[in-house]
Parts: structure tokens; sequence; C-alpha cells
């Protein structure tokens, strides 16, 4: 059951789901020993609001308001400015030397201004063919760690775009308490950059900063979750949601991120946990990329008091809830074992249960990379969706564990759901 035992919490959407709210709810009744980041880096935005306190988690855990420490593991990207940003943040909301519940694991690997500005330049020169990128450096940061394993030279293609400069070794965390080696990773990385970013990074000071960084918080090494794993509960929280996975998204409309449960499988070693996917009772997403049932009477029926237009992001977009990508979410992950779902404030609710194509109506999305066409091709086919818990565990076969009718703490409820 979802009320012990670890706990890996997706989002089985484009983002946006509720994921942080559903963390503090498992972590509010004090049975987690910490909180586990598995993916994803500073791009998130995970809205917990708290007896008056509200807070949009980026890197900590969102267990932090209930006193639950965070891990952020080796799959996590850490930009350790806006961590410190962040926890400045923590504290003025009350939370006593935030940094003191945080480890980070050393093999993270870290995101510098330098792919932040890097990322942003690449999304400016597409013009209306942004991919919708948060602008925080996510893709660059995976992208710049994967050529020199690879063996880039100057002006190959990686991943579909042009090694601009001789690629070096990424920095990770672990170098932050090694200042001659982060010197030089730092300087191969700005020069790498220079023809897109300009050559004005400086690096002393990223130095310094970052040595900093690593003097504040505790970096560690080898398996840190197997032994959080032994001394307590955990809850992996992961960022985005499913529909923008690497691998399962809609390409180009994706994270360079593997927001399924597998970084926490892989992370847990082989010991048991169970899966909950988090929905809202309505489709959203943030810029560009497929929405099939978007609706602009949606968007204007459910104001979003923590989500706006974002120079990078773009547009906050609505529509009704999908369970053809849900079924393609849920299938995903491997399965999940219950359901968490958000927003059960929401009136006059309807639901696609299929779509209509050219070759008729199909409920689930068909094999193949070319997802993302096959999308611009369809009709969604709705009907009224009156009672979502009771129709989501009946059309899906999983108990909905946690619920959530409005945005504070106290409008959500963890069940115990019925054995099946």
């Amino acid at each position: 059951m979802i009320t012990s035992g670890h706990v890996v919490v997706v989002g089985l959407g484009f983002g946006d789901e509720g994921k942080g709210a559903v963390v503090d709810a498992l972590c509010r009744d004090g049975s987690v020993s910490a909180v586990v980041r598995f993916n994803g880096g500073a791009q998130a935005a995970h809205n917990v609001v708290a007896a008056g306190r509200h807070h949009a988690f980026s890197q900590f855990g969102a267990g932090t308001l209930a006193g639950v420490p965070t891990h952020l593991s080796r799959h996590v990207l850490v930009e350790p400015i806006a961590l410190a940003a962040e926890s400045r943040e923590l504290a003025a909301l009350g939370v006593a030397d935030p940094l003191r519940l945080l480890t980070v694991h050393a093999e993270a690997l870290l995101t510098t201004p330098v792919h932040v500005a890097a990322n942003r330049a690449r999304e400016d020169a597409r013009g209306p063919d942004r991919h919708g990128s948060c602008g925080k450096g996510i893709g660059e940061t995976v992208w710049y760690s994967l050529l020199a394993r690879r063996g880039a030279r100057p002006g190959d293609v990686v991943e579909g775009q042009v090694v601009p400069g001789e690629p070096g070794p990424a920095p990770t965390v672990g170098d932050c308490a090694r200042p001659a080696v982060l010197r030089r990773k730092l300087d191969a990385l700005a020069r790498f950059y220079e023809p897109l970013v300009g050559d004005g990074t400086a690096v002393d000071e990223l130095v310094s900063l970052y040595e900093a960084f690593a003097d504040a918080v505790r970096v560690v090494r080898g398996d840190e979750v197997g032994r959080l794993a032994a001394g307590g509960r955990l809850v992996f929280e992961g960022a985005q949601g499913v529909l923008l996975d690497e691998r399962h998204g809609f390409h180009p409309h994706t994270t360079w991120s593997s927001v399924t449960p597998r970084n926490a499988r892989a992370l847990l070693g082989g010991r048991p946990a169970r899966v909950l996917g988090v929905t809202r009772t309505y489709q959203t997403r943030h810029g560009a990329g497929p929405l099939p049932t978007e609706d602009a009477a949606v968007l204007e029926r459910f104001p979003e008091r923590h989500n706006a237009t974002g120079r990078y992001q773009g547009a906050w977009r609505a529509g009704h809830l999908d369970a053809v990508l849900l079924r393609h979410a849920v299938a995903a992950c491997g399965g999940v074992d219950a359901l968490a779902v958000t927003h059960l404030d929401a009136q006059d609710l309807r639901v696609a249960t299929s779509y209509r194509t050219d070759g008729g109506a199909v409920t689930r999305l068909p094999a193949g990379p070319d997802r993302t066409a096959f999308l611009a091709g369809c009709a969604p086919r709705l009907r009224p969706l009156t009672d979502p818990v009771e129709w989501l565990e009946r059309e899906f076969g999983l108990p909905v564990a946690v619920t959530g009718r409005g945005p504070d703490r106290a409008d959500y409820a963890v069940r115990v759901p019925v054995p099946r």
C-alpha cells in the first residue's frame, strides 16, 4: 500500500500535475525519513501550500516544509547558485538551516551559468520553432556531458546539435571540493561555448562560489540511497511529467531526462517500491507541443494560481483530461500501483476516451517514434466526467491513493486503497 514502504512519485502528464503537494501529503505524518530526487534539475516548480506558507520547490524536496530531508541523487542536475537562493527562501519561511536537510551525490552533474546561457541562446535562435525549454540549462548540461564520453570533435553532430568547440569532461558536484580540477573543467566549458555565448564567463568567481557550496552542503559518495533505504521509508520525487520523457514523450518537445521510475528503480537496487502516478482532472502543459484536448474554455474556467506564461516555456495551456495520453504514460512507467488525483475541486469536467482518426477510433497511441505527427491528425472524442475518482479506478483498474481538492495541504488526503 502507498501508506507504507518506499514510494516513487511520477507525473503522468506534461508536468505541473501536483507532484509537490502529493509528496508533501505523503510526508506530513512523519513516516518518511527522506525524499530522494531522481531526475531533472533546477527547472522544477513543485508548489506546496501549508498553514499560510507557500513555496515552489525547485531542488529541495517537497517534503521540506514537513521537516523531511532531501537527497539529490547522481541523476539530478545541481545548480548551486539557484540552490543557495532557494535555501534563503526556505529560511524566510521558517525552515531552520535548510542546507542541513540536504545531501548531494558527488557524481551529480553541475549546471552552470554557461549551460543556462547556451540553452537560452539556442532556444532564441529557434524563433517560432521553439521546443518549449524552461531556459534553465537542463538539456545543455546533459548534452555537454555526453560529448567527451563519445569522443566528439568540433563539427560533429551529437543528438541533433553541432559541436561548436573542443569539449572537456563535464563538471560534477564532487569537483567543487577540488578547485584545480574544477577550474580546468570550467575553463574548457567556457572555451567550448564561446562561439554560442561569448567570452564573458567569470571562471574564477564560479570556482569561489562552488567551493563555498561544497563547504555548505554534505556531499556524499557511494550507495547513499541504499543507506537511506536501510534506515527508513523513502519517497522518490520525480520532476516534469512522463509525456515529456526523453524516450516516451513527443519529440522535439521533450526533456533531456528520464521521467519514468527507471532511475528510482536503479537507485533502489532491487528493493521493492510502489509507483504512484499523479494526474490532474484536466490536461495542462506549458508552451509548444501537442495537447489534443486543448480548449480555451477550460483555460478560462480554471485560472492557474502558480503557473503563468514564461519567456522560454511559453504560454500556460489547458484542455480536457485525456485518457489516451494517460494510458500511454502509465505504460511508459511499466505500470503504476496507484493514482493520485489533484484538482478535484474543478467542476463540469470532460474526458477524451478515444481519438477519431482516418483509420477509425483509437484508444491507445501506436508504437513507433512518430507519435508527435500522429497526434496532429487526431480529434478527441469527449464525454462527461462526473466523478473522476470513480471513473479512473474503474477505467484503469487502479486505486486512487491520494486526492487533492484544492491548493492547500489541508485539501489533500492520503487514502488507504482497497486491495485488488
